[in-house]
């Protein structure tokens, strides 16, 4: 049989689901490889979807909502204690709940004036409760704009085998150059330094602590050697969309709120299970740390 393309109502529905789960279940666990399963897309990538068309990232969005159900129990007329209704809202202690409503909302919930709240506000709290899921479903994709004119070309990429080093903690020091340099200097001896560059991590930086994120330099290297600090991995073939980038780390990330946010749902493709990808032209850091001359390539699938 054969499949339909996703298409611009196929991004809205998934993630309008992921939402749904989110509401229904504020009270347990979210996993965001379960958002991702009701969502039917790849984990890789739905937390990049999901914050280009909803504007929060999963974390954040689930965040606010257990605040706001939690501040709608407290408004009741015989609320219960601020432990109970802690547990209700999915916070794991009546402290961490307590430390995520402060910051939210400027006082402990001990110490909250949640009759001046709700003069203030007046009937607009009643809608905070997040009894309907309704009140936060996206009904649209963002806007066509593409004031950097980004042009995607998709393109197949035939299976390849990396030789790489992992750099662990890579957004701060050396460590990404410092391997940088080590792979080029491999690569001279193993006659594979004229092969693509590439970086790509399977973590993503604004889910996983920093000091916990990894960072792959790798160079395509087919028959060459391992050992130590080298490491080898082999990707099957894949669809990517990819966008050249010639420019400082700012329009990298620009391309990729566009590529995700805008020309993705868009396009009749999901995103597959691979880490997204930054193919250098030449080798890593030919023109400095400061402007890049790259290629991304965002991995994607028919559905």
């Amino acid at each position: 049989m054969k499949t339909q393309p996703a298409t611009a109502a196929t991004y809205v529905q998934r993630i309008n689901l992921a939402i749904d789960h989110v509401v229904g279940h504020l009270d347990g666990p979210l996993r965001l490889c379960d958002l991702a399963s009701v969502a039917a897309l790849s984990p890789f990538h739905f937390h990049r979807v999901f914050q280009a068309l909803v504007g929060a990232t999963p974390a954040d969005f689930v965040k606010r909502l257990r605040l706001e159900k939690a501040l709608g129990l407290m408004a009741r007329p015989r609320a219960e204690s601020l432990t109970a209704i802690a547990l209700q809202c999915g916070f794991s202690s009546s402290s961490d709940f307590s430390r995520c409503f402060k910051r939210r909302y400027g006082a402990a919930p001990s110490a909250f004036d949640i009759q001046a709240w709700r003069e203030a506000r007046g009937t607009e709290l009643d809608e905070t409760v997040g009894e309907s899921a309704s009140l936060h479903h996206i009904d649209q994709l963002p806007p066509r704009r593409n004031p950097d004119s980004f042009r995607v070309r998709v393109r197949e990429i035939p299976a390849r085998t990396v030789a790489y080093i992992r750099v662990d903690n890579p957004y701060r020091g050396s460590g990404v150059l410092d391997a940088v340099q080590a792979l080029v200097a491999w690569a001279e001896r193993n006659a594979s330094a004229d092969g693509q560059w590439l970086g790509y991590q399977w973590d993503d930086p604004t889910l996983t602590s920093l000091e916990d994120c990894r960072y792959y330099v790798a160079v395509e290297a087919e028959r060459a050697s391992v050992s130590g600090q080298v490491g080898r991995y082999w990707f099957p073939p894949m669809t990517v969309a990819q966008v050249a980038i010639q420019g400082g780390i700012e329009l990298e990330l620009r391309a990729l709120r566009w590529l995700y946010g805008v020309w993705l749902p868009r396009s009749g493709y999901l995103p597959a299970d691979h880490p997204a990808f930054e193919a250098w032209v030449g080798r890593p850091f030919a023109h400095g740390t400061e402007h890049f001359d790259l290629l991304i390539q965002l991995p994607i699938r028919k559905t």
